[in-house]
């Protein structure tokens, strides 16, 4: 066997691992969720069963799922959707018009997501206290909209750097202005990218878990915060009820993801052409 062919077979097999390894988690979350209790805690693991449906009812059967549905849809989308009209004209301004503080301006935005939750959570609970909107879907858009400009300006400013200048001066010759070349030049050619960057702030803020325990404690709680609250701290632990409670909560994301990807593309072509 050549050493390159040895490389090869040990290239696949690295990644068929990896796959494994990142795949079967989740299919085994899902597999629990329609399993009962008895089933998922022998100590043989189990994978012929009789499936239930009562994990699935106990988590919608709960008035505070669909509040924390509804919070979490309303402020991560809120969020997202200001942080993108916000950060992509502005990674688009820092990309295609660098000047001497452009350095520093991507180093800070990047330095808000070093900070700990904490170090953010503390500060804003004070501000948010002070001004009576703690526990509100106002305080928790505002916060997480600063985690979402921090992410879409961070990712999508080497996107547009990877835009030709050369299409952007041939379509200002053509008598674009800025506003034109930016959306109808700079926004379709970057798209694949700025679609990632978008999805992945809302997973992030849809995913978020201990700012929204520090600035929430019963009005505007996300699903996260209510699917945490689905345990019970000693031997009891309801597995089958928490698996499904993992399903649920990201079905959401994948699905924002799937149709924002459809939306853009349509969009964009229908510009480009």
């Amino acid at each position: 066997m050549s050493s390159r062919h040895f490389g090869r077979t040990a290239g696949k097999v690295i990644l068929a691992l990896a796959a494994f390894s990142a795949v079967f988690p989740v299919f085994w979350t899902v597999l629990n969720a329609f399993k009962n209790r008895v089933d998922i805690v022998t100590p043989t693991p189990l994978f012929i069963f009789t499936p239930t449906l009562d994990n699935f009812a106990y988590v919608l059967g709960r008035d505070s799922v669909f509040a924390g549905l509804l919070n979490s849809v309303i402020i991560s989308g809120m969020a997202v959707l200001i942080g993108a009209v916000l950060g992509l004209p502005a990674a688009y301004a820092i990309a295609r018009y660098p000047n001497r503080w452009s350095k520093d301006i991507q180093f800070f935005v990047l330095s808000l997501r070093f900070l700990p939750p904490v170090a953010v959570a503390i500060p804003l609970m004070v501000i948010w206290l002070d001004f009576g909107l703690y526990d509100t879907r106002l305080s928790m858009i505002v916060t997480y909209t600063l985690l979402t400009l921090a992410t879409v300006v961070w990712l999508s400013v080497p996107a547009f750097a990877r835009v030709p200048k050369e299409v952007e001066e041939a379509a200002r010759v053509d008598g674009y202005g800025p506003f034109a070349i930016f959306f109808l030049i700079a926004l379709p050619i970057a798209s694949r990218s700025l679609i990632g960057a978008v999805a992945f702030s809302f997973v992030l803020v849809w995913n978020e878990f201990l700012i929204a325990l520090m600035l929430t404690t019963s009005d505007a709680k996300t699903l996260p915060i209510v699917a945490s609250e689905l345990t019970q701290l000693g031997r009891d632990v309801p597995w089958g009820i928490l698996n499904a409670s993992v399903v649920l909560l990201s079905i959401p994301p994948l699905l924002f993801i799937g149709v924002l990807s459809g939306m853009l593309n349509s969009a964009f072509k229908r510009k480009s052409s």
